[in-house]
């Protein structure tokens, strides 16, 4: 039990760690357009935008999907995963952020094939190649995970780490805050986090919503910017 206990908790690291190769240091999520228009411009202004994407977001798209593919893949159900797939790509109506959704989806289904060698993601990957599922980024998460051994709780607080860290690090190269600041910024997070998860965890695919309009129009902004760090 100690072993099963010590293996999940290092999966979970893994999982949330930046140094996982699926390219989620490029991305800022809307952030690089919001400061370049002078939207956000301090900590306060950051801390609203991960609260507003958290909550509003996040919580009630992604982790809704994430969830579900988790649960099915635990259940022995590959078709909850492409139902999640499916479902959420209908729910992300910019198309730059379903590119990158699927672009990360893609690099963590391929890593995760070649660290962990379960059948179940063979046959993701098969059908990603052949056009058969979108392989979005939580839905590729939530799967790997239960096949890691993730418990629901676990894998949720691994892929919110994930998020809100490459978010609060593309801050820094963007020059909105300093290192004390961002850790500041994610303890300070821990209650949402943890309200995120209980909103999500009771919802099914058919509730998921999302209502972040003015970070909507930043992403979609985005590819205008005159120079840029970041996907998106």
């Amino acid at each position: 039990m100690i072993q099963s206990q010590i293996s999940q908790q290092l999966a979970m690291m893994q999982l949330a760690d930046s140094f996982f190769p699926t390219g989620s240091f490029t991305l800022s999520h809307g952030l690089e357009s919001l400061v370049q228009t002078g939207k956000i411009n301090s900590v306060e202004d950051l801390q609203v935008f991960l609260q507003l994407l958290l909550h509003n977001k996040v919580g009630t798209t992604d982790l809704v999907a994430l969830l579900h593919s988790h649960r099915g893949i635990n259940d022995g159900n590959l078709e909850a995963a492409r139902q999640a797939d499916s479902q959420l790509f209908a729910q992300t109506a910019i198309a730059k952020i379903r590119e990158t959704q699927r672009q990360s989806g893609r690099a963590l289904l391929m890593v995760s094939s070649s660290t962990w060698q379960d059948e179940r993601l063979e046959i993701l990957n098969r059908e990603a190649a052949q056009g058969k599922i979108h392989c979005l980024h939580p839905v590729i998460f939530g799967a790997v995970a239960a096949i890691a051994g993730l418990s629901e709780q676990n894998t949720v607080l691994a892929f919110l780490h994930s998020l809100v860290s490459g978010i609060l690090s593309a801050a820094i190269r963007l020059g909105v805050l300093g290192h004390i600041q961002t850790q500041q910024i994610l303890l300070y997070l821990a209650s949402d986090i943890e309200t995120v998860w209980s909103t999500a965890r009771s919802m099914n695919l058919e509730q998921m919503r999302s209502c972040t309009l003015a970070i909507d129009i930043a992403q979609m902004q985005h590819p205008k910017l005159a120079q840029r760090l970041f996907a998106n």
